[in-house]
């Protein structure tokens, strides 16, 4: 098979990395892909919001399957467009990626389907959402409805918090168009988890369970980002949790999505709240998560490229979908600055330390190839990832090999998977 991935990211190298080992693939593009990734798949220069560019590619190469990586295209309909022309894709249809593209089209399926959630309510004008603010229990959550790359959340402790908070959402345009509408929801407490998903718009199989590190600094400080280092499997996602959650969440979700002509095929990701009165949804995404995939697809047994087919023909209930029974934690390294401002074009080094070790691996984000070798080209740099046998091994040999890896303006959080040491 020749396999196109679409994205640039860790997610992405991730990906790569479990498509190269499938037996069925023996030619992999990437559009564009990254420094790392380039050592798996030839990369194109086509953006992943270049839709027909990209059908086109997939036409001119045969290629056999495409595999979309990214929210934005997700969201902006790829799929259709490929789907339109006969051509095989992974990921789900414009009108279902809408579970991560409006949080308001989200919450209103999880309200109508008694999928359990926070309560929340949508606004469209500033002035509405400042009013109901002003008679709000503190803390709250403002989530803007679109895509805002991971950081469209804020946490407010009081009213003026929050109302400069819908400001810079709604009338500054912080995340863009993503503000136009605002969700304000009840805050919650609890341990966060992520539950990626593999789906064939009927049957649902969750992987399993990661714990992500959205705040720049230690202790979980400092603005959102899209990720600073994962863990998995979550020590606080129990047998009893799963349960509860596949009955009320995953299948619950595939029902709902159904029953409103919205069949979801794809990676369904579940962002969950472990509150005291049972898990509730925090959010869905519509692909796999970064910097969870770094740690989830390392662990996976079965051929990747089987259970993504399997999908997308409706026969994932033939799939048995297994892990190893091991831990991996992935720490990012980004660049100083990092979610703000930050250098480009600083040369890393060490990349041979990884060579020929088993269970150790570097996922790019942020790199390029230039003349002078690879150098940082983004804020998330690489993903840092290693297993162990426990949890607390994989979280020691993950930062044992973050020092094998080195650039000038090298950041990282210093408490990634420290939850573990207290579970």
């Amino acid at each position: 098979m020749k396999v196109l991935i679409v994205g640039s990211g860790g997610r992405e190298h991730a990906i790569a990395y479990s498509v190269s080992k499938s037996n069925h693939v023996d030619k992999i593009y990437c559009a564009p892909g990254n420094a790392g990734i380039a050592g798996l798949a030839e990369c194109v220069t086509i953006s992943p919001m270049e839709l027909d560019k990209l059908a086109d590619f997939a036409e001119e190469n045969k290629i056999d399957l495409t595999i979309i990586g990214m929210d934005d295209p997700l969201v902006a309909g790829v799929v259709d467009v490929f789907e339109a022309r006969g051509l095989r894709v992974f990921g789900p249809r414009k009108n279902a990626a809408i579970i991560e593209g409006s949080k308001a089209f989200s919450k209103d399926l999880m309200k109508k389907y008694n999928i359990p959630t926070a309560a929340y309510e949508t606004f469209d004008s500033a002035d509405e959402a400042i009013t109901y603010l002003e008679t709000s229990a503190y803390p709250i959550v403002l989530k803007a409805d679109g895509l805002a790359l991971g950081k469209g959340v804020l946490i407010c402790n009081t009213f003026e918090e929050a109302k400069d908070g819908v400001k810079s959402i709604m009338l500054d345009k912080q995340f863009g168009s993503a503000g136009n509408r605002l969700v304000i929801e009840e805050f919650m407490t609890g341990r966060e988890v992520s539950v990626l998903a593999y789906c064939d718009g009927t049957h649902i199989k969750p992987m399993t369970s990661a714990q992500d590190h959205k705040r720049a600094k230690d202790g979980d400080q400092g603005l959102n980002t899209g990720g600073m280092g994962t863990f998995s499997p979550s020590p606080f996602y129990t047998k009893e949790v799963d349960e509860f959650c596949e009955k009320y969440v995953y299948q619950a979700t595939m029902d709902a999505m159904k029953a409103e002509g919205r069949d979801f095929t794809g990676i369904l990701f579940c962002g969950l709240m472990l509150t005291e009165k049972g898990p509730r949804v925090l959010e869905y995404n519509a692909r796999f998560g970064d910097p969870e995939a770094q740690v989830v697809l390392p662990r996976m047994k079965n051929d990747i490229i089987e259970v993504m087919n399997a999908c997308i023909d409706g026969k994932l209930d033939d799939i048995d979908l297994q892990f190893e029974d091991n831990a991996a934690v992935c720490v990012v390294l980004a660049s100083a600055g990092y979610p703000e401002k930050y250098d480009k074009g600083i040369k890393i080094t060490g990349f041979e330390n990884f060579e020929g070790k088993d269970g150790y691996y570097v996922f790019h984000a942020g790199t390029k190839e230039t003349e002078e070798g690879i150098v940082t080209n983004g804020g998330r740099v690489l993903g840092v990832t290693a297993k162990g046998s426990t949890l607390k091994e994989a979280r020691a040999n993950a930062y044992e090999a973050t020092k094998w890896i080195d650039f000038s303006n090298k950041y990282m959080r210093n408490d990634i998977g420290k939850a573990i040491d207290e579970a």
